[in-house]
């Protein structure tokens, strides 16, 4: 049966808010039927930040509330870090309001990174009568290798039916995460996320969410065919119905990491999710300053300093779009010459390696950090000698 009214359920603490903001404010442009985003709040200033500002649809958990009368929960927290209390609490958070609100029949984990741009119907439509809801990470080819640590599901976003099944599995979970629950693999374990592995087989009533517009994610955006249609972002010709912004993160007044390093973004991506998604952030903390009486955050000055970053594509600016394409698109011509310089290599083509590699250099003198660069250079050309020079001046320019 599909839902005339979603219920939704996430948590974080005040250093995710405007990210959370974020996530509210783009289901409430596009739900086409009323919904409520429980918020389990991790600190007093989230709970009380977001009770000012009264926003429809938002039902807020506090902290003391979530944990009365857990002693398991409780003891869980004693031994683990922030992050891993945090995914500890993922079960729990769907479990609590299925126990204090019959009438949500299904409730829906959202991770506080996720931005909706088309309405979430679909994936209803897709999940059918089926009791629990899981999305494929969809690693393409060259990164399948991640889900031996990370798992082959994602838990960025779960449905979860109030039956016989979705409880079970629920309730199998959360144990499971009482028991082990922290940041590094172990024994099959990671996080609260290796143990959605088996699921398909170890439950009744699991669907796996197979829409490419529904989870598009940095480690499996590299796969689709991506474009910018009449003001809407396609995923395969279907309008993206949300994003996970995996690894975002400010690294100083108008710098941001769009993501971890080893994840591939198209400028087309940097231009229609990612920069609107960092300047919605920079948005919403500018009212949150704002509205506690605060000044905003003046601009960086000194950029220049951050132009490394910039040009690997490890950071975005984010101060003017033309600008900050401009060197993403910079770092794109660079990383595929590095790529094509050091296949050319392995094929045993070193004049082209050497001239590749040379090329790379002269554009942007900091790749010369890259390792693989400087072991095609010091094979072709260079002595041991000016390799290590090199590598010592490179070094004063991190």
């Amino acid at each position: 049966m599909l839902p005339t009214q979603y219920n939704f359920c996430t948590y974080f603490d005040y250093n995710y808010l405007t990210r959370g903001l974020v996530l509210y404010h783009s289901l409430a442009l596009y739900c086409q039927y009323p919904f409520t985003l429980w918020i389990l709040c991790f600190d007093s200033e989230t709970y009380q930040t977001l009770d000012n500002l009264h926003l429809s649809g938002v039902s807020l958990i506090a902290l003391e509330q979530f944990e009365a009368g857990d002693l398991e929960l409780r003891r869980a927290k004693a031994g683990r870090s922030l992050v891993e209390y945090f995914w500890t609490c993922t079960p729990s958070l769907p479990l609590f309001i299925l126990n204090n609100h019959p009438e949500v029949q299904l409730i829906t984990y959202l991770d506080a990174d996720l931005c909706f741009y088309a309405d979430p119907m679909p994936i209803y439509d897709e999940m059918g009568d089926g009791s629990i809801l899981i999305i494929d990470h969809r690693y393409p080819s060259e990164l399948t290798y991640l889900a031996a640590a990370a798992g082959v599901y994602n838990v960025g976003l779960l449905a979860f039916r109030r039956d016989e099944r979705g409880l079970a599995c629920l309730h199998w979970w959360r144990d499971r995460c009482m028991e082990w629950c922290f940041t590094h693999f172990e024994d099959g374990k990671f996080g609260d996320q290796k143990y959605l592995d088996d699921w398909p087989q170890r439950f009744a009533g699991v669907v796996i969410l197979m829409q490419k517009d529904a989870g598009l994610a940095p480690w499996n955006a590299i796969q689709y065919i991506i474009d910018w249609k009449d003001g809407r972002f396609t995923v395969d010709d279907a309008p993206l119905i949300f994003y996970h912004f995996h690894s975002f993160k400010s690294i100083a007044r108008n710098i941001v990491q769009p993501t971890e390093h080893c994840y591939r973004l198209s400028p087309l991506l940097i231009e229609h999710l990612y920069f609107p998604y960092a300047r919605a952030l920079q948005e919403k903390e500018r009212e949150l300053r704002l509205g506690e009486g605060k000044e905003p955050h003046a601009r960086n000055s000194g950029w220049l300093i951050f132009l490394p970053g910039l040009l690997e594509q490890r950071w975005l600016m984010v101060t003017s779009k033309k600008l900050a394409l401009a060197l993403w698109k910079l770092g794109e011509r660079q990383h595929d010459r590095i790529l094509k310089g050091i296949d050319a290599y392995r094929r045993g083509e070193l004049q082209s390696a050497r001239r590749l590699c040379f090329l790379a250099v002269i554009r942007n003198p900091f790749d010369l950090m890259d390792r693989q660069i400087l072991s095609v250079l010091a094979k072709t050309t260079l002595t041991p000698g000016q390799v290590s020079f090199l590598q010592r001046l490179s070094g004063r320019w991190e």
